[in-house]
């Protein structure tokens, strides 16, 4: 797409320079006055719409088209999607109800747990095509419940404790999109820590830090920990586009996020909620 944007800009430019050449030959033969300063503006502008019109009909409108079809498509495919993941986790919460074998159990768990690797990323796909689809409406709330309405969840599951040094703190933001980035921190915290190991949460000073005291990283990892698909330790199971999406959310939303790490120490993650601070009156 920038390849062919460029070659659109080059032609266009192209033509208006050859234009512009011709409207000087034309002054210079017939002479510089009113009459053939307008007949000759005139002859030159449509021109300039003309080429307008064809270069945006064959260059960018067939990409246009091709982009929304694509966008309709996925849309229709992620509606799909949602009815046999619904489907598969209902079942397999009334089969694991009733299971008394060990070793079944274990493998129902998986499945479980792949179902809802899954649904995290349907409802990621879900959000990330309807901010492509029309703006995403900000709203004004307290991250202080928002954290702790979260955190619940993920305690539910009796994975790693949680510490929560939490003060009352009103953001102007994307409520959505930021419960998508802090889950997927917390998410990434508690993969890479031992289920014993406390992951830490404080919300003081208009900053927001979730430190965990896991496997950690190096420079080079830290470096490289925002790419698509990058998974620090290839043998913990993941699709390695979370912190990715964390990336893009905070760019978007202007919330500059530093990463901490110690290899064998642990990892925190700093965000800097200054620019979406909303003041009550």
């Amino acid at each position: 797409m920038r390849k062919e944007t460029w070659l659109a800009t080059l032609s266009y430019l192209s033509s208006i320079l050859l234009l512009l050449s011709f409207l000087y030959w034309f002054l210079k033969n017939e002479g510089f006055n009113e009459t053939t300063f307008l007949f000759g503006g005139m002859f030159t502008l449509l021109l300039a719409v003309g080429w307008g019109y064809i270069i945006a009909s064959h260059l960018i409108l067939p990409r246009k088209k091709t982009q929304e079809y694509l966008l309709d498509l996925t849309k229709n495919i992620i509606h799909e999607l949602n009815i046999p993941l619904a489907t598969i986790q209902a079942n397999s919460s009334m089969v694991a109800r009733k299971l008394e074998d060990e070793k079944l159990q274990k493998r129902l768990k998986r499945i479980e747990d792949a179902t809802s690797r899954l649904r995290r990323l349907y409802e990621e796909l879900v959000y990330v095509i309807k901010k492509e689809v029309h703006e995403i409406k900000k709203e004004v709330f307290d991250l202080k419940y928002l954290i702790e309405e979260r955190t619940e969840i993920f305690k539910e599951q009796q994975r790693n404790p949680i510490i929560l040094t939490l003060e009352s703190f009103y953001v102007l933001t994307d409520k959505i999109g930021f419960e998508q980035m802090f889950d997927n921190l917390l998410v990434n915290a508690m993969k890479y820590s031992s289920k014993e190991m406390p992951i830490e949460i404080r919300l003081t000073n208009d900053t927001l830090k979730i430190i965990d005291r896991g496997i950690g990283m190096d420079e080079t990892q830290i470096v490289k920990v925002f790419e698509h698909y990058y998974q620090g330790d290839i043998r913990q199971k993941g699709e390695g586009i979370g912190l990715a999406l964390v990336k893009a959310f905070c760019d978007g939303e202007k919330i500059t996020i530093t990463i901490n790490s110690q290899k064998d120490k642990g990892t925190e993650v700093i965000l800097d909620l200054t620019k979406i601070i909303h003041t009550l009156l």
